[in-house]
Parts: structure tokens; sequence; C-alpha cells
């Protein structure tokens, strides 16, 4: 990946493009790569991503058989949220992403994520809380929207089992494939 579309390129060690199978049923999307991500060139793989492994597995879900992305590839200084200009430049190569990998269910991960979609793809108004742990129909996927692992770090009690029953929600979405899945509940899922 030789971006150079933002500024963000020039204080980058390691672009973060994605990594998982390339026909992956399950897409998560980030927010940001962090300094061990940079370090590597791999996508949560720091404290955040160690946690993400631990959630998806707790839900059932080998983190080999998901792909996993961010709305931008490269870190911001000082791990600062991303800048609006920064998310508009990589918002192509995010939707391409997608495009590519043609998941069942897309996972927005944390509110940088769903606020960069929210206006393309007419997410309902209204904050993570608010709009977490419903399936919205996209036509060709499914999104769901939860909390960032990051999120969940800093209060695991409340959001940690939200965070696996939302991907046991995307998971159980993937199984029916269309066969009625916008009759499932988040409470079928709930710890």
């Amino acid at each position: 990946m030789n971006c150079t579309a933002c500024p963000l390129h020039v204080g980058r060690k390691n672009p973060v493009p994605g990594e998982g199978p390339a026909d992956a049923p399950l897409l998560l999307v980030g927010e940001a790569p962090g300094r061990e991500e940079d370090e590597t060139g791999r996508p949560f793989v720091g404290m955040a991503g160690r946690l993400l492994t631990e959630m998806l597995k707790e839900a059932g879900v080998p983190r080999s058989s998901v792909y996993i992305t961010s709305v931008i590839k490269c870190r911001p200084p000082g791990n600062r949220n991303p800048k609006k200009g920064e998310i508009e430049a990589c918002r192509g190569y995010l939707l391409e992403q997608i495009a590519a990998v043609r998941p069942e269910v897309v996972v927005l991960m944390g509110n940088v994520a769903l606020n960069s979609l929210k206006e393309v793809w007419k997410l309902p108004g209204g904050n993570i809380g608010e709009i977490s742990g419903e399936l919205y129909d996209r036509g060709d996927f499914k999104v769901l929207v939860t909390y960032h692992p990051a999120g969940v770090l800093r209060d695991r009690r409340r959001k940690r089992p939200l965070f696996v029953s939302h991907i046991r929600l995307a998971e159980e979405a993937v199984k029916k494939r269309g066969e009625g899945w916008l009759g499932l509940r988040l409470e079928e899922f709930e710890g």
C-alpha cells in the first residue's frame, strides 16, 4: 500500500490495510492503527486487539475467520482520533475492501467507524449505545454497530457482555444467510 492521499503517510512506519480471509463472512471495522499496529503492519495487535481476540473467542468466532480492518490505514500522531479529511481520504479504500471481501455482515466498532459510514450507508442517527445491537440491511450485506474494543477496556463489566452478544448476533445472521435474519433479536444472544 503506497497511499499518499493524506499527511498521515509521512509519519507512518507501516500502513495497516487489514487482514483475514478474502471471503470472510464477517468483516470488522475499527478506528485507526495504534503504535503496535504501526510497528507490525497488522490490525488489532495491541491491548485492544488482544481483548478483541478474547471476545471473539468467547462469542464462538475464531479471529482467523473474520476480516479485520480500520477506517484509516495509517496511525494518527499520538493515537488521536482521525480527522475528517483523513477519514475521507481512506473511505474509498475501505469501501473497496468491503466490496472485495463481500461479507455477510459488516461490524462497525466504535464511533469513528460508525460516523465514517453513517451517511454513506444511511444508518440511523444516534450514538453507539442507542443503535448498537441491531442489524441494518444494506442489500448485499447487513451492518451491525458495536463498541470499539478500546472502549470495552474502559468499561469491561458493562460493555464486554454487550460486545460478545453483538458478535454472536452477527454470527447468527451469517449462519441464517438471508433466511429471516430480520427476526433476530439481541436478547437471544445475551449472556
